[in-house]
């Protein structure tokens, strides 16, 4: 599988598209946290952006619950002519009593090496509902968030990378190649068009935070399918080497989106596939579905 991943990422980064690549307008803080539309680059000029998302499941840096958690949430991001922007978004799990689940907060700063280098740097605070659904997220409480950009004009290359800290202590890079792509032609009018960015991701490190959640909420795990020798002394979770940098998911996602000039409407579809998942969760091959809102205030 892995060879056949590879194979994928080399295709994408060597296919040459003619269409021309817009350029979006949402500060980027998609860190496997924030469901907010697929763009591709931030003017460099004030903005606010604010959204609504619907999601299959939560997932985490690769990882998901042992059940789904659909959720929706809403989104806000401000973007300031100097680079930094402030965000924030506020989640909802469905069939959970809480009206909210959990809000982040976050800042950061964009900033550009050259015309076809870019990087931002973020922080990201997590808080949870005490009575909120137990998603594997759950087990953090901070991340902190450092990611470069390079465009190849055909495709764009992505390394992020992430320290996430507070109950469990976590490291992780992700490696992504994307392609932007929009149609030369309109739907209803002459300032509207589609745009798709199929985009081929794989995150490598540590999975303290599943541990975590594990000793957390032993009554979400079938723990009578683990064999009793796995387990240390007291314990009810077994131990495993959770601590280990290792390759933890791939992952291909295709969004489609409708975008006018102030606004973009996005389905999108993301087939997961979870590797070395160490721990009771039994994570398996997954298509994560995701509808995103965004309007644009400048």
């Amino acid at each position: 599988m892995k060879y056949i991943f590879i194979l994928l990422f080399l295709i994408v980064c060597n296919a040459v598209n003619a269409i021309t690549v817009k350029v979006c307008f949402f500060a980027d803080t998609d860190k496997q946290v924030h469901i907010t539309a697929d763009t591709d680059t931030v003017f460099r000029k004030r903005s606010i952006s604010v959204g609504a998302s619907y999601g299959s499941d939560i997932q985490f840096f690769g990882r998901t619950g042992p059940i789904k958690y659909p959720f929706v949430s809403t989104d806000a991001i401000y973007n300031t002519k100097s680079g930094f922007f402030l965000y924030t978004s506020v989640y909802k799990v469905l069939g959970y009593n809480p009206l909210v689940d959990e809000l982040d907060l976050g800042a950061g700063y964009l900033f550009n090496y050259s015309k076809k280098f870019s990087g931002t740097i973020s922080y990201t605070r997590f808080i949870f509902n005490k009575d909120a659904a137990a998603v594997i997220k759950s087990a953090s409480a901070n991340d902190i968030d450092f990611k470069n950009t390079f465009d190849w004009k055909f495709a764009k290359s992505s390394i992020t990378g992430d320290y996430l800290f507070g109950d469990a202590n976590d490291y992780f890079i992700t490696l992504n190649t994307s392609k932007y792509i929009e149609t030369s032609w309109s739907v209803f009018d002459d300032k509207d068009y589609l745009s798709f960015n199929p985009t081929i991701s794989a995150i490598f490190g540590t999975q303290n935070f599943v541990e975590k959640y594990s000793v957390d909420n032993p009554d979400k795990l079938n723990l009578e399918e683990l064999p009793p020798p796995s387990f240390p002394r007291g314990e009810r979770v077994p131990n495993y080497d959770n601590g280990r940098f290792n390759a933890l998911n791939y992952s291909f996602k295709l969004p489609i989106a409708y975008n006018r000039p102030h606004y973009t409407f996005e389905a999108s579809w993301k087939y997961s596939i979870p590797v070395n998942v160490e721990g009771a969760l039994k994570n398996r091959h997954e298509v994560f579905f995701n509808l995103t809102f965004f309007y644009l205030f400048f």
